[in-house]
């Protein structure tokens, strides 16, 4: 077996070893197939799959013969039919760049009915947005909000010329990327593009911030998931034992040290006078990687500036959310934030 990753999916291949010819599994379903096994005598295989609006299922099948679910993910309460698959697309950024990303358009979305919608930055830098079930993004696509889970240039799984486009252009070339995709959107013809909002978590946070202080008309609103404010003190901070990640994010992203000017310039607290829409910040207590003060800062100067400000903080968790009752707390105050501030009136 071979994997791949393909158009931010991951793609297994089964090939026969006597022949080294790839083999078609018949009936196969479409999306993401990983962990394929085989019986001892070879006539039977399994597998996990989901085509991104559910979590993943174990399915199995005889050669020759499609292959079945043996299982249902879902909660009794989630109606399989009310879930959304995205959508690979590309679309032009602002110097001719075709830049990817997963599309979600909810069930009730037509060209009569314009939808808000949000642009969803992954973390990193260097990660992906890659088809998979999550809920938050079920979570806002069911309640109206088209989702673009973008790929920005500086992103992995299109290749190195690609992965190194943002190296210290951090908050320049990503970030326009990712406020040129608002023309994608608005080009569907069911979407609001007066009614924009821009998402993300950890380096996704940072880009959610920068896109606040840095062009600050680009969103109507932000909600920041412990996301990064100040570079030169996250930089100076990164815990011993990350020594190897430490060296590379120095490497793509700048030293400290060396490139404080490019890094100050690039931090949204030191542009946080320029935020004028509403902000939510969700922040664990704990996160060694994105310090609480990050958070602390961006939002006493947010308030200053005299725009409606959310902080949520959870005390026992770190960098992102391990226990459930926080997750779901958490994205139930997002998307009230939402329709508070994205689909309505903000009173």
């Amino acid at each position: 077996m071979v994997w791949t990753n393909e158009e931010a999916k991951a793609v297994t291949q089964v090939y026969d070893v006597a022949t080294v010819k790839p083999v078609v599994l018949a009936g196969m379903p479409s999306g993401l197939v990983r962990g394929v096994t085989f019986s001892r005598d070879d006539s039977a295989f399994a597998f996990y799959h989901t085509d991104g609006s559910t979590p993943e299922e174990p399915w199995a099948g005889h050669w020759g013969q499609a292959p079945h679910r043996l299982a249902d993910a879902l909660n009794p309460r989630i109606r399989r039919e009310d879930l959304v698959i995205p959508e690979h697309v590309r679309s032009k950024s602002y110097d001719g760049l075709e830049v990817p990303g997963l599309l979600y358009r909810p069930q009730q979305v037509s060209r009569g009915s314009r939808a808000p919608a949000l642009v969803m930055v992954h973390g990193g830098p260097g990660g992906q947005a890659m088809l998979g079930y999550r809920p938050v993004i079920q979570a806002l696509v069911n309640h109206g909000y088209v989702l673009f889970d973008i790929n920005n240039r500086g992103s992995s799984g299109y290749g190195k010329t690609f992965f190194k486009m943002d190296d210290r252009k951090h908050g320049e070339a990503d970030l326009g990327d990712v406020v040129a995709s608002k023309a994608m959107l608005a080009a569907t013809g069911w979407v609001d593009s007066s009614r924009i909002g821009i998402i993300g978590g950890s380096y996704g946070g940072y880009l959610v911030l920068a896109a606040l202080t840095l062009q600050p008309d680009a969103f109507k609103v932000g909600v920041d998931l412990f996301g990064i404010s100040n570079w030169i003190r996250t930089l100076i901070n990164v815990p011993p034992w990350w020594e190897s990640f430490k060296k590379a994010l120095y490497v793509e992203m700048g030293d400290p040290q060396t490139d404080s000017v490019r890094l100050r310039r690039i931090s949204p607290l030191f542009n946080a006078k320029n935020i004028k829409v509403p902000l939510m910040v969700l922040q664990g207590a704990n996160d060694p990687r994105v310090l609480k003060v990050e958070s602390d800062e961006i939002v006493a100067a947010a308030k200053a500036n005299g725009v409606p400000v959310e902080y949520v903080v959870f005390p026992d968790e770190g960098h992102g959310f391990v226990k459930k009752e926080n997750e779901i707390k958490g994205y139930t105050q997002i998307i009230a934030f939402l329709e508070r501030y994205l689909r309505g009136s903000g009173t």
